[in-house]
């Protein structure tokens, strides 16, 4: 009789990437930039290399992006700051995702550009 070990962790870069990419989804659908990435870091961080670290920096992230989105809506009144806040969040939003896919494809650590540490 053979024992089968179910607690093997499994290495895939592939899956670390593809779920930094799916925070893009609120570019293409409008929603789903925290959900799927949640449900694909819940459902997997225990089976994967990497997952735990790379899901709470997706978390941190995109709670980072809503609070930051959250302060820029009423900063508009104040001579349309929020204006360039809302732009900046908008093109850190598209940029880190892909950086830090790469970034899971060859191995490396995510980056932590303005994110908050909500989960350590």
């Amino acid at each position: 009789m053979e024992v089968i070990n179910q607690k093997a962790v499994r290495t895939d870069n592939t899956l670390l990437a593809v779920t930094h990419l799916t925070q893009l989804l609120s570019y293409v659908t409008g929603f789903g930039s925290l959900i799927v990435p949640l449900i694909i870091w819940l459902s997997s961080k225990d089976k994967v290399q990497g997952m735990d670290e790379h899901g709470k920096a997706i978390i941190n992230f995109q709670i980072s992006l809503i609070l930051y989105i959250i302060i820029s809506i009423p900063a508009i009144l104040l001579l349309g700051l929020g204006i360039l806040g809302l732009i900046g969040v908008g093109i850190i939003g598209f940029i880190l995702p892909i950086v830090n896919a790469v970034k899971a494809a060859n191995g490396e650590s995510p980056s932590h550009f303005m994110t908050i540490r909500f989960l350590r």
